[in-house]
């Protein structure tokens, strides 16, 4: 089974807790406060694993959790940090945000690996509040919660030749017999449903990877046939091998072919047409195909280059499979498009989100809501008036009890945040 898109939920670690606790030292008066802080929460980190050429790990699982930090110990002692998990990815991966569709990471090479999402840091123990006004203080936080998203994985095949055309011109029976690769073949169309790949060498010790890739029909950039499953894989591809039945066996004019599948690339992406293509006339083994060759040839100028193959017979193979390797030796491995991608992802601003919204409840509640204001009350241990009075403080200063007054807050009216009620007071 060949998967190349799959939905998944990443949760990063929640920090550690840090603890409140006190130096009980003999000989030593008024020991003062030795809580630690919690660790670090585990990241969950994408890597390429070049021996992977499917998302099908993914087919079986979707969620991924980070392990917790360790809470803070006494005698002002760090908790530990959870280690992050790895998780193994294809090269060819791109990690996209479902929410907002901005590309997270794009792994290529063997071992590159990115954070998907970060564990929380460690609350602060009860040390790191003390001040000259409060040299004891009954106060920690909790750890800050881990990031969480929902990511698109998808997987863009990296092969230095990619065979392009119609359905049933013989894109897979012509990677079979030029690699070891068994694609299945039958007279239908839409044979191939997923990409097939096959090393080629060639007879004077050159190889590289070609990737069969399913039939293409008008309006496939659209998403039409297997549209945009199919399209995805040809970016990654250094020379795009056109293969066209020259034979017409469907009817079809070869030439009108041509121009119809080069629409369909540039639709779905311009650049497509500034990559090396090699035009491969096959089925020249059956009945008018010579005619339809010398017409076709004319048809599309001197510039273009047509190789006459037939994958039957095996006529033509050795000479095109020469041009493809002499052609991915003339040009240079695609390494920007990675270079690119990093530095959108680095330098891109982004609009700060308001600290917290301020909604009603059908039952008269006023509602707070925000990452912000969530974040530092998922932080705020209530067990300890201390921690819950440095949470009112927080509002304050965030101009929430303003806020809450212009929208008409008496004293004793509800406010509501998350699971937590408490009562707004003048």
């Amino acid at each position: 089974m060949f998967v190349d898109q799959v939905s998944v939920y990443v949760k990063a670690g929640d920090g550690g807790n840090g603890i409140v606790a006190y130096r009980r030292e003999k000989y030593v008066p008024l020991g003062g406060p030795a809580g630690g802080d919690g660790g670090k929460g585990g990241d969950i980190i994408f890597k390429v694993d070049e021996g992977l050429n499917t998302l099908m790990d993914f087919r079986y699982n979707r969620h991924f959790k980070g392990k917790r930090g360790e809470n803070g110990m006494s005698k002002t002692q760090h908790g530990k940090n959870a280690t992050p998990l790895i998780v193994p990815v294809p090269p060819g991966t791109s990690v996209i945000d479902e929410e907002t569709e901005e590309v997270i990471a794009d792994l290529i090479t063997h071992d590159q690996q990115a954070v998907i999402v970060k564990g929380g840091r460690g609350g602060r123990g009860n040390t790191r509040f003390a001040t000259p006004q409060n040299p004891a203080p009954d106060m920690a936080e909790n750890g800050e919660p881990g990031q969480e998203r929902n990511i698109k994985v998808e997987l863009k095949l990296i092969a230095d030749v990619g065979l392009v055309g119609f359905p049933s011109v013989g894109k897979s029976t012509f990677l079979s017999v030029v690699s070891a690769a068994k694609p299945k073949i039958a007279d239908y169309h839409f044979t191939t449903l997923a990409p097939n790949l096959g090393v080629v060498d060639t007879s004077d010790q050159r190889s590289f990877v070609m990737a069969d890739l399913p039939g293409l029909i008008e309006g496939a950039h659209e998403g039409i046939g297997l549209g945009h499953q199919f399209l995805r894989h040809v970016e990654r591809t250094r020379v795009i091998v056109h293969v066209i039945d020259m034979a017409s066996t469907e009817g079809r004019d070869p030439y009108d072919d041509y121009l119809k599948i080069n629409q369909e690339l540039k639709e779905y992406d311009a650049k497509l047409m500034n990559r090396p293509q090699i035009i491969a006339a096959n089925k020249m083994d059956m009945p008018g195909s010579e005619e339809n060759l010398v017409k076709f040839k004319e048809q599309v100028g001197e510039e273009n280059q047509v190789y006459k193959i037939s994958a039957l017979t095996k006529e033509g193979l050795r000479e095109i499979l020469f041009a493809i390797a002499d052609t991915l030796e003339a040009i240079p491995k695609l390494v920007t498009p990675l270079e690119e991608i990093e530095e959108k992802v680095i330098y891109r601003y982004q609009k700060e989100e308001k600290a917290f919204h301020i909604t009603r409840d059908s039952d008269g509640a006023y509602v707070l809501s925000g990452p912000k204001i969530e974040k530092l009350f998922k932080m705020t241990d209530f067990a300890r008036d201390e921690s819950v009075q440095r949470f009112a403080r927080q509002l304050r200063g965030m101009g929430v009890d303003e806020e809450l007054r212009e929208r008409g807050a008496k004293d004793g009216d509800t406010i509501r945040l998350l699971d937590y009620e408490f009562e707004f007071i003048e």
